[in-house]
């Protein structure tokens, strides 16, 4: 196999795992599962269960509803990047401008769909559908390093089965199962940093011209599945705290050329609280989340046809890609005003560390980050609701370093967020 399959073999395994870090980790992981958790920056989600999309954080939650319970919606995630101050040099050493670029954003919607179903007093089980991430990053057609832009769109959707058991009037346990299926479509060109047209440099160096499709993956999906744990602690109506750890598969992605990439995403562990303060119409709440991504240290890339192994690779075909990636945290915290019997305020706080720490990406831009939000409930009846949920996410600077493809880019990178959530929720 010549540099140019080299080249594109690289490159994809990049892409992938970018586009998957871009919603699981720090970067835009969906912490967006539900329009109520949304308007208190999921600050103590894992416990407060005032509907059925609890079931996205932690099962043990559904011991604490005493009748069947209906929740959808979906949110929407519009991402503000900026691109900035790139230092661009090519394969044969020019150096072609790159210009400032504040569009590769773009808006996607994830639905939620849950329903718990209490079966007695001590039993509860539960369904669950929504997505882990649904992002995307798309530079302009003419973007002159577009080897390192290109297109990112990646969209995931998690199908949950549940169960609860309560011990006693303080302790409650709970487990589910998680089929999980992720697609994937990437895109890059040779950018201005590469020749006019293919040059083959003696003995067999291949380098392609202007243009040339570097990678054009399309729809490479996966299933896996995964479990979540969790229990739950009453110290009495007003009181009580929630702990789930959620365990994440090695992924498997395939695309239509037999190509495999081989991803170990992170473990999640979240601890919740909620407090109704006494004699008043005010509650405070507040969670920290732990995902695990000091595990992702390569992605394994193989051909499933042996004859087309890559140069450098093993007689298998395969080819590892190392990271150095660090933990990732949330810290949130929250308050709920119940303003009258129709409305429900809500406001939260987040603080959101980065994954990334040595490596960094124009593509998916990720830093440490704010989130500021606010939400309602407004009751139609005794047996119906609305919630409505905005997050604004504020990240910071991030200079970035990129020589994956044989020409090098350096860059400043900055990427905001805006979040809105609807959902509607019912009990029977």
């Amino acid at each position: 196999m010549n540099k140019t399959r080299l080249f594109k073999q690289s490159l994809l395994a990049v892409t992938i795992s970018l586009a998957t870090q871009q919603a699981v980790a720090a970067g835009f992981q969906l912490n967006a599962q539900s329009a109520t958790g949304l308007g208190r920056a999921f600050a103590g989600d894992a416990v407060i269960a005032d509907n059925a999309s609890v079931l996205a954080r932690n099962p043990a939650a559904m011991a604490l509803f005493d009748e069947t319970s209906l929740s959808l919606g979906f949110e929407t995630i519009t991402t503000l990047i900026d691109v900035k101050d790139v230092q661009y040099t090519g394969v044969l050493g020019n150096t072609p401008s790159v210009e400032d670029t504040d569009d590769v954003g773009s808006t996607s919607v994830a639905p939620n769909l849950y329903l718990i179903v209490p079966v007695n007093e001590q039993f509860a089980w539960g369904l669950s559908a929504y997505s882990n991430f649904g992002t995307k990053t798309e530079f302009s057609d003419n973007y002159a390093a577009s080897e390192y832009g290109g297109l990112t769109d990646v969209k995931s959707i998690n199908f949950g089965l549940s169960g609860s058991y309560r011990l006693n009037k303080q302790w409650s346990f709970g487990a589910g199962l998680d089929l999980i299926y992720a697609q994937g479509t990437m895109k890059r060109v040779a950018g201005e940093g590469f020749p006019p047209s293919t040059v083959v440099v003696p003995p067999a160096t291949v380098i392609p011209g202007q243009g040339t499709s570097l990678l054009d993956v399309d729809k490479a999906d996966g299933w896996e599945v995964g479990f979540n744990l969790g229990t739950v602690y009453e110290l009495d109506e007003n009181n009580r705290f929630g702990l789930s750890y959620r365990y994440s598969p090695d992924f498997e992605a395939k695309d239509d050329e037999g190509q495999k990439i081989t991803l170990p995403l992170p473990d999640i562990a979240e601890f919740s609280g909620f407090h109704k303060i006494k004699d008043t119409k005010f509650a405070v709440h507040y969670s920290v989340q732990w995902i695990g991504w000091s595990d992702f240290d390569k992605i394994e890339f193989r051909n499933l046809d042996s004859s087309r192994s890559a140069v450098g690779a093993t007689s298998n075909g395969s080819y590892d890609k190392s990271y150095n990636w660090q933990d990732g945290w949330h810290y949130s915290l929250g308050g709920t005003y119940y303003l009258n019997k129709d409305w429900t305020l809500r406001a939260g706080y987040m603080y959101d560390t980065s994954a990334q720490d040595e490596k960094a990406s124009i593509s998916v831009p990720d830093s440490d980050r704010q989130w500021v939000s606010a939400g309602f409930t407004y009751k139609i009846d005794d047996k119906s609701n609305v919630d409505f949920g905005a997050t604004y996410l504020m990240g910071k600077d991030v200079d970035v370093e990129e020589n994956d493809s044989g020409t090098t880019l350096t860059a400043t990178t900055h990427a905001d967020a805006i979040l809105l959530g609807l959902q509607y929720s019912r009990t029977f």
